[in-house]
């Protein structure tokens, strides 16, 4: 139990940006982390649940509250995944040759598609948030919405071929099994029914549209990109998120 706790404790202090009041670090426990990573995911899915409820009772406009609950899972994470999102959205939209795509995705500077491709995010998802606030029903749905997106996440990098670049992939992949997918698939199928008996038909659509919005956006870099990396896999961590908020306002 104590392996498992260290564990969930890397990958909490890898994933999330808040602080914790000590550091552990066991290579031992590498092979656990992506394991672990749904459960940060649950963390910050709580908090985005408990934070809208309480910005909803303070009777805020609609605007100010969608604006500031659209960014929570960002911050709480410290914008990682997002980081992950802009690099390969430049890399992939320069239509460049595969050298010069991998060469963007490291780059720190910031192009021109990137900054596109994160203004469409932000409207989208402040519209769907908008919508989602004035229904103000099945809110619920907000703690599985990040759940499933990281569970689908550490399986990418876990079943498909790195980058030679990615060290980060490559580190977490070390003494992984099937084991280590089986838990990751039974997380998933766990959230997916607590979406299903929380909210009905509607949470199970949720559920299906993250993991498909996910798929569609891996698929699209992984191709193009000619493997899996942290940045992939935040990039499409990203995206189904986004389907899934836009399927809560949507239905």
């Amino acid at each position: 139990m104590k392996r498992y706790l260290k564990g969930f404790y890397m990958s909490f202090g890898m994933f999330c940006a808040i602080p914790l009041p000590f550091q552990i670090w066991d290579e031992k426990c590498l092979n656990l982390v992506l394991p672990c990573f749904p459960f940060v995911g649950a963390f910050i899915g709580v908090l985005w649940w408990a934070i809208l409820k309480l910005l909803l009772l303070s009777g805020i406009p609609l605007l100010l509250l969608s604006a500031v609950a659209m960014l929570i899972p960002f911050i709480f994470s410290g914008f990682l995944h997002l980081d992950g999102y802009m690099d390969t959205s430049d890399a992939v939209l320069s239509r460049r040759p595969l050298e010069d795509k991998l060469r963007i995705l490291k780059d720190p500077h910031t192009g021109s598609f990137a900054v596109i491709m994160l203004a469409i995010l932000f409207v989208l998802q402040f519209a769907a948030f908008l919508i989602i606030a004035e229904k103000n029903n099945y809110l619920e749905l907000l703690i599985i919405i990040p759940v499933i997106s990281r569970c689908c996440s550490a399986m990418s990098v876990l079943c498909l071929r790195p980058m030679k670049q990615s060290g980060m992939a490559n580190m977490f992949r070390q003494n992984t099994g099937a084991g280590h997918k089986v838990f990751i698939t039974l997380i998933f199928v766990l959230a997916a029914a607590f979406s299903f008996f929380s909210s009905g038909i509607k949470g199970f659509i949720v559920a299906v549209f993250i993991m498909a919005g996910f798929a569609a956006a891996l698929a699209c870099t992984y191709r193009d990109l000619k493997g899996i990396s942290g940045d992939l896999a935040g990039h499409a961590l990203v995206i189904g998120e986004l389907s899934g908020l836009i399927v809560m306002a949507v239905f």
